[in-house]
């Protein structure tokens, strides 16, 4: 049990959230394979899987290629319904017997736990993440929080072994506070890690949507007294369930914002394929309205008005290159260029991560890369915004440039050569800016499949010894005294 004290809100705070009013919402999820299995499914749901996919499935439960034990099942009506126009969109939540057949990954992708100095708080780089839930109103097949998702057990750095716990508002609050008083006591920076004070957070799960909206404004006044100076929230409901975004949540939004004005609020937000949002005639064309704007889906359109409308709050986009769902250069340039014209930014694109079966999902680095950039042809300089990453150990490393021609004089850059840089590191973020290259591997899904292949590693990406502190300071501890 904690000791951490019951976390009391100040009179300011009580009275905001005094005024939030919490929706009854209808996701007509459908959870798990068992529906399917079963026959219960809604009549015209049954489409979504055949009778043989089926069978193949189920011949997995309770081996260790069990799709669902990886990833649990899960979908909503509104996705259900996109997907019947959208190949890459079903592909997107419909387990399939090949997402298994090579489990080799990551259990703990970049070693997160390693910088949790409090139970659902990653404080890795300059701001602190948190997990405030850990499930969405669907699931992607590729997630890259599989491990949370689905409750895995994971070995901690001191050698002890659970499953990654939720973030609680008495806990994180005090280690805010003891965070920044150390910064603030010792010149500005931390005297452990060299950071400065903490500033902002990212609310992540799972998807803080799916909360009530008592909940999420719980946070948001919690984090305001707290110090922090910027909030995130990162979700993919308006994809899955636009509907979420109704008066009553903006209006929450505008009622926090007007006790906090100067507290930032940034909505990361995850469209994966423009096929989420626009709508599609009979033909599969997306419909052009005037001056060849086309048009999105009711509900969705009405929440992103509903969301930019608030000039006080950005919105970013960001995902990840996943094959058979949006590993093409058309696609990502049209949702890149309808995003920006209603006011949203393009934040990232990423290559899949190490996770669990990351070898079902992931495209090659260089072929990424190539999707990236060709997408980005014919785009205004503000649409391109968006860059290519790759979370590596030691921090998120931008793919730069991938080349075709030797470097004259230049051993092993027969056909060309490909350059990372790393954009955040951890702590005070001492590798920040510096680069790595090596020579192409156009099967490389990740880094492992350059290591023989360094050419020039200034970052450090294919020397790097995990942070071990708690280990190191555990053996310290047993050592004789001299």
């Amino acid at each position: 049990m904690s000791d951490t004290p019951r976390y009391v809100p100040t009179a300011k705070e009580q009275a905001f959230l005094d005024t939030v009013v919490d929706s009854k919402y209808e996701r007509h999820s459908i959870n798990g394979l068992a529906p399917f299995l079963n026959e219960r499914v809604p009549e015209g749901v049954k489409v979504m899987y055949t009778k043989a996919e089926l069978e193949k499935l189920a011949a997995l439960k309770g081996t260790e290629r069990d799709v669902e034990h990886r990833m649990p099942v899960k979908t909503t009506q509104h996705y259900f319904d996109l997907s019947l126009h959208s190949q890459p969109i079903r592909n997107l939540v419909k387990a399939t017997p090949e997402e298994t057949e090579n489990l080799e990954g990551a259990a703990d992708p970049g070693y997160q736990m390693d910088y949790s100095p409090v139970e659902g708080l990653l404080h890795k780089y300059e701001m602190g993440l948190m997990y405030v839930i850990s499930t969405c109103s669907a699931h992607c097949r590729f997630c890259y929080r599989e491990e949370l998702i689905s409750r895995k057990e994971i070995e901690r750095q001191d050698g002890t072994v659970a499953k990654k716990g939720l973030a609680q508002i008495p806990e994180i609050v005090n280690y805010i506070h003891s965070h920044n008083k150390a910064v603030e006591e010792n010149g500005g920076v931390h005297p452990k890690s060299g950071r400065e004070k903490l500033r902002e957070i990212l609310l992540s799960g799972g998807d803080p949507m799916v909360l009530s909206n008592s909940k999420i404004a719980a946070w948001l006044g919690a984090l305001a007294e707290a110090g922090i100076e910027s909030i995130r929230i990162g979700t993919k409901e308006l994809a899955f369930f636009p509907k979420r975004f109704d008066q009553n949540f903006l209006t929450m939004l505008d009622n926090w914002h007007a006790a906090y004005p100067d507290v930032g609020l940034r909505l990361m937000i995850h469209f994966n394929h423009p096929d989420e949002f626009l709508m599609k005639d009979d033909a599969g064309n997306y419909i052009e309205q005037g001056s060849g704007i086309l048009k999105w889906h009711p509900d969705t359109q009405r929440a992103m008005e509903g969301l930019t409308a608030r000039g006080w709050m950005s919105i970013e986009n960001q995902s990840p290159i996943i094959k058979n769902v949006n590993n093409d250069p058309d696609a990502l340039r049209v949702m890149q260029r309808a995003l920006k014209r209603v006011g949203v930014n393009n934040h990232y694109f990423f290559c899949g991560r190490d996770i669990i079966a990351h070898r079902a999902f992931n495209v090659p680095i260089e072929e990424a890369w190539r999707i990236l950039n060709e997408s980005q042809k014919g785009l205004s300089g503000v649409e391109t915004h968006a860059r290519l990453s790759i979370t590596h150990y030691k921090g998120k490393t931008e793919v730069c440039a991938v080349t075709s021609q030797p470097i004259p004089g230049v051993p092993g850059t027969e056909n060309g050569v490909v350059i990372f840089k790393i954009l955040r590191n951890a702590a005070s973020a001492p590798d920040r800016g510096k680069v790595c290259i090596v020579a192409r591997n156009p099967e490389a899904i990740w880094f492992d499949g350059y290591k023989d292949r360094v050419i020039y590693d200034e970052a450090g990406l294919f020397a790097y010894a995990r942070v071990d502190k708690a280990k190191d300071a555990a053996a310290a501890a047993q050592a004789p005294a001299k």
